[in-house]
Parts: C-alpha cells; structure tokens; sequence
C-alpha cells in the first residue's frame, strides 16, 4: 500500500536542532542541580539552624549494606552526619573522598557518619563501597523510605547531608555536593556545642 504524498514520511531535519538544543538544556540545568529531579527542589541549598530553630531527626534504622543493623537511636550523644546518595549519581562520587576525610577528621569529637543508600540496586551500591574508602557504614534503602521521613528538613537532592546534634536533633542540612572546607567547620561546632 501506498501512503498519499501529503502523508509520505519527510526528513525531521528542521525539528531535530530545536529538539537537540532543548535536551542540551534540559541536560545541563539537571547537572547543575545535582541529581535531583528538577530545580524547585531546592538543590545547592545549605543551612545551618540556631539551637532554637532545631527539630528532632526521625527514627533511622535499617539493614547496612555490608551486613548488620543500625538504629540512630544508639548513637544519641554522638554528632551524627547522614549523607543520602546512589552509586549512579556523579555528585555523590565526587563528594566520597571528602566526606571520607570528614570522618576520619572528626572521629575523636564524637562523631559519627552514616551513608544512605537510596533508589540503588545492591550490586551497584556495593561496588560503589569498594570503589570509595568510605570508612563508615551505610544503610541500603531502595524505595527512598528513609529520606521520607524527614519532614520538617527533606533530603530533597542527591546528595544530600543532614548533621544531627547530640540531643538527635536535625542541626544542619546540605543540599548538595560537599567539600571538606565546607563540611568539616559546621560539624565541630556543632561537636562543640555544650
């Protein structure tokens, strides 16, 4: 069967530049936000909240992804620094190593870091433990149920960084990918609070 001329299959040449630059677009405002779905999430936000301003954290417990459980509740009296990522997001394997740094800087203060696996497969999350010498546990949480329960400060980006005081109090939240100079101020003052 022959289709009529005017329904005969042409050439998309004039739509395919259009449609190019517009994915070149879409692309590069994704990047620029993290990982995270779109830019009204709040992605490259930080903040750090005055003792008065500060919420409880929810309940964090969980199956780690190299065996065993965790359960924030355990670690009340410790500074604790929750890093949500996935082991496809670019951010999150920028910002290992310096989180890693973090960690072990602060280990004498009484603080302790904790990884969030989230919409992950197991292999690939593994991988991504040995491929970056976190030198803290992880929790593995595919559906992204943990972050859910953070409503009064939502982990709103991949990656995200939540510093919990030793009262288990939400202190501070970054929404975005961290380097050492900027994390590592907050969590000692936050270690040295009375």
């Amino acid at each position: 069967m022959r289709l009529p001329r005017r329904f005969a299959l042409r050439p998309m040449r004039r739509f395919a530049l259009p449609l190019v630059a517009a994915l070149g677009l879409s692309m590069a405002a994704l990047a620029l936000t993290g990982c995270s779905s779109a830019a009204a999430t709040g992605a490259g936000q930080s903040r750090v909240f005055a003792v008065a301003e500060r919420h409880a954290a929810p309940a964090v417990q969980g199956d780690l992804l190299n065996g065993g459980r965790y359960d924030l509740a355990q670690h009340r009296g410790e500074v604790v620094v929750l890093n949500f990522w996935a082991s496809w997001c670019a951010p999150c394997r920028a910002e290992a190593a310096e989180l890693a740094a973090v960690a072990a800087a602060t280990t004498g203060e009484r603080v302790s870091f904790l990884g969030i696996d989230i919409r992950d497969d197991s292999d690939r999350a593994q991988a991504f433990l040995a491929g970056h010498a976190m030198g803290y546990p992880s929790l593995f949480d595919p559906s992204g149920q943990l972050s859910l329960g953070f409503t009064d400060v939502p982990p709103t980006a991949i990656p995200s960084t939540l510093v919990i005081d030793r009262q288990g109090r939400i202190a501070a939240v970054f929404l975005k990918a961290l380097l050492r100079e900027e994390l590592q101020p907050v969590v000692l003052r936050i270690a040295a609070e009375s």
